[in-house]
């Protein structure tokens, strides 16, 4: 069942305008004008809701046309459809590709369908390469739509400012940052090693109690849009530092309850440094890449390497799986305790 809601064409605009915002149009059935009114499809609210913001509308028993969509199957081959990446990531208005080498051909055909299906992507990209070089930065080569880069990307009801070519950042590990927010105590001090544009810093700000966080980038450009978020949130607990946090950390001359360390290629060569400024029964966020048969072998072996160095004793609290980086290999989080 479908509600229909009539609308005086004169207030047609700024009724469309609320739904839109709000995510109440029901973008499956048509809009229909007759006789002076404009008939609009609603789902996922109470009628009189709306009614009390809207008195100049009413409910319609008159039925909308079904939109058909177009899918991939009517511009792809049966073959082309098996070699597509099912997965895709969208930053703000931007949608990210991976397209196979028998698909370059069509690339421009499949980004105008996207542009075409979901009206919020504005930009449509491919991945260019790997991440690179110790800012970690992947490029990206536009494909469709406009050429805009620099996007505000909502994230757990925050606004994230930045740039994709100048700055890292995966809207994969949402969850994962929502995850350690909820583990974080009051008043805990939190160190966020390698914080990029803050996801995690102010993640933890908003959802957590902690007392203090300070997160450490070495990339000035991801340190910029990490003031500007700060900012741009009212985060006030939050201390953003620039530079390498081998040079930062000890500079602060403070120990943690909490360390994050997001930077699952290189983390393990900066486990000493963790291990030195972290508070006794303290806990370490270490995340890694592991081939799936050796989850959590492998994980926990370099992290025993590292203590018994610090002469540090550890206590794993939990291993989670919170990604994957190519076949049979992901991306885990080890929560340990030091003692």
């Amino acid at each position: 069942m479908v509600l229909t809601v009539k609308v005086p064409a004169k207030k047609a605009q700024e009724f469309k305008n609320y739904l839109m915002r709000n995510n109440f149009f029901d973008k499956t059935r048509s809009v229909e004008s007759d006789k002076g009114f404009v008939y609009f499809p609603i789902h996922d609210i109470d009628f009189n809701i709306l009614k009390k913001e809207f008195s100049y509308i009413n409910l319609s028993n008159k039925k909308l046309k079904k939109i058909k969509k177009e899918k991939l199957e009517d511009i792809l081959t049966k073959k082309d459809l098996k070699i597509l990446r099912k997965s895709y990531d969208v930053i703000g208005p931007i949608l990210i590709l991976e397209i196979p080498k028998g698909l370059i051909k069509k690339e421009k055909t499949i980004s105008k369908y996207f542009l075409k299906t979901f009206p919020n992507i504005k930009t449509v990209v491919k991945k260019k390469g790997p991440h690179l070089g110790k800012y970690r930065i992947q490029k990206y080569e536009l494909i469709a739509g406009e050429p805009k880069y620099e996007v505000i990307h909502k994230e757990n009801q925050l606004n994230l400012k930045l740039n994709i070519n100048e700055t890292y950042y995966s809207p994969r590990s949402a969850n994962e940052r929502m995850r350690i927010a909820r583990l974080v105590k009051p008043n805990e001090s939190v160190l966020v090693m390698f914080s990029g544009i803050g996801p995690y810093a102010l993640v933890l700000s908003k959802f957590s109690r902690a007392k203090k966080i300070i997160g450490v980038e070495i990339n000035e450009k991801a340190h910029e849009y990490a003031l500007e978020n700060a900012k741009l949130n009212k985060s006030n607990n939050i201390e953003f530092y620039k530079g390498d946090v081998n040079k930062i950390v000890p500079k602060l001359n403070e120990k943690f309850d909490r360390i994050i360390m997001p930077l699952p290629k290189t983390s393990v060569t900066y486990l000493p440094l963790a291990l030195k400024y972290i508070k006794h029964s303290g806990i370490i966020h270490f995340y890694d890449f592991s081939e799936e048969s050796k989850i959590p072998s492998s994980t926990i072996n370099k992290i025993q390497a590292a203590c018994e160095k610090s002469k540090r004793k550890f206590k794993i609290l939990k291993i989670t799986k919170c990604g994957q980086q190519s076949p049979r290999v992901y991306r885990v989080c080890a929560d340990f305790q030091v003692t």
